[in-house]
């Protein structure tokens, strides 16, 4: 049985899609992430129906050894970017990206596959293989949005 895709499942049967998870601790508490998104948004009742749904299955079979906690929320308006999906999904937006042997770059995702992605940059289009990117997120134009 694959974990995600078993979570993916439910979260599809509660009207969402499964976008990505991590466990990560903060102050010594373990924290199970998952994030969905959904066409229109992600709103907090949508969060607790699937909180709800992944409950019981989490408990029989869980993500981490011992004590955890489960969040349910959005990946939000500044996403991260780990899985060739992700980039596909976010093709035509502008992104932040850390790319082996190179400076972080702020750029226009123009295209994405299975391979990897091309961007746009002031220097010109470029290509990169996803094993070359250390990090990458959407990045949200907060000052565009307030004019």
């Amino acid at each position: 049985m694959n974990l995600e895709s078993e979570i993916a499942k439910i979260i599809k049967a509660n009207g969402a899609e499964f976008y990505d998870s991590e466990i990560v601790s903060e102050m010594d508490e373990t924290i199970f992430r998952v994030y969905i998104s959904k066409e229109g948004g992600v709103d907090l009742d949508l969060c607790v129906e699937v909180t709800h749904a992944l409950s019981p299955f989490l408990d029989v079979h869980p993500p981490v050894s011992g004590h955890y906690r489960l969040e349910v929320s959005s990946p939000g308006i500044e996403r991260r970017l780990r899985k060739p999906e992700h980039f596909k999904g976010a093709v035509g937006e502008t992104i932040k990206i850390s790319v082996i042997g190179k400076d972080r770059l702020q750029c226009l995702l123009k295209d994405a596959n299975d391979q990897g992605i091309t961007i746009e940059t002031k220097h010109g289009e470029e290509k990169y293989g996803y094993a070359q990117i250390k990090k990458a997120r959407t990045l949200f134009d907060w000052d565009k949005e307030h004019k």
